[in-house]
């Protein structure tokens, strides 16, 4: 049992853990860490949290369990200015979409105190935000993906695995550089491209975006998602998007120089074997 959890960021990443933690009786206490309290007036009127301040200090003491819910660099400056402030004894984890930089961040803090950070990406949102659309389900049948290093403490690793789990969640662990090229190849070109197919049909043929069915919705969907969040995502891990999508053009020209070609055959067996890769993700 958590005694006192703090969140800080009570948006749709940040509510949701609320939520779930409201909704399972993970913790006893659970503070809400934000910017504008008007903004947290919600989440304490529905009794999701207990307590509410925009003060961090005051926010994560006495707190065995910290969650960092904001957005990728907020999330890492917040880590900077928590550390010297946050129970030794507490657990820290985050739910941002990059690892690499703030595990980097947590590593050059730990020389001047020990705090059990472990990086966390729960694989689940929506192309909405806020804590409007927050759920206690939201990480039921998810994927977390933590992030641990050989520095961090092995209990730590157990706690904030163990957090998830109660939430719903299938737990995974991955070095923190081998996970931002995972997600820049499941997540973050896709979002990227997902932007680009809207443009792209904005330059060629403006008029046909009032016919766009099913099909087109669906494929961009995650193109109406917050660009300030994505700007952030894209720009973090540029170091593993460049990359992506590097290899996603090459991909692009050879199915487009099959097309040029004419010829059905060498297509369509093109478009087979990718259409059996995608099914085997069912």
């Amino acid at each position: 049992m958590i005694e006192r959890l703090a969140i800080i960021g009570v948006g749709l990443l940040g509510g949701s853990v609320a939520k779930a933690a409201r909704a399972t009786g993970v913790a006893r206490e659970i503070v809400g860490v934000g910017r504008d309290l008007s903004r947290l007036s919600a989440a304490l009127s529905e009794r999701v949290l207990d307590r509410a301040t925009i003060d961090l200090a005051d926010g994560v003491r006495g707190a065995d369990f910290v969650v960092l819910g904001a957005t990728v660099f907020a999330n890492e400056s917040l880590l900077e200015t928590l550390w010297p402030v946050v129970p030794r004894d507490a657990v820290v984890t985050d739910v941002g979409s990059t690892k690499a930089g703030i595990v980097n961040i947590a590593r050059r803090l730990a020389g001047s105190r020990p705090v059990g950070f472990v990086g966390s990406h729960p694989m689940a949102g929506s192309d909405r935000s806020g804590y409007g659309f927050a759920r206690a389900d939201l990480f039921q049948g998810a994927t977390v993906i933590v992030t641990p290093t050989e520095m961090t403490d092995a209990g730590a690793v157990k706690r904030a695995s163990s957090f998830w789990e109660t939430f719903g969640a299938h737990v995974s662990t991955l070095d923190p550089e081998l996970h931002d090229r995972v997600v820049a190849a499941i997540s973050h070109l896709p979002h990227l491209v997902a932007y680009a197919l809207v443009e792209a049909v904005e330059r060629f043929e403006p008029a046909a975006l009032a016919y766009a069915a099913r099909g087109f919705k669906d494929t961009t969907r995650i193109a109406a998602s917050d660009q300030r969040v994505w700007q952030e995502i894209f720009l973090a891990n540029r170091a593993a998007l460049r990359p992506s999508l590097e290899v996603f053009r090459a991909a692009l020209a050879a199915l487009e120089t099959l097309v040029d070609a004419g010829e059905p055959g060498p297509l369509e067996d093109a478009l087979a074997k990718i259409r059996c890769r995608r099914e085997a993700l069912r």
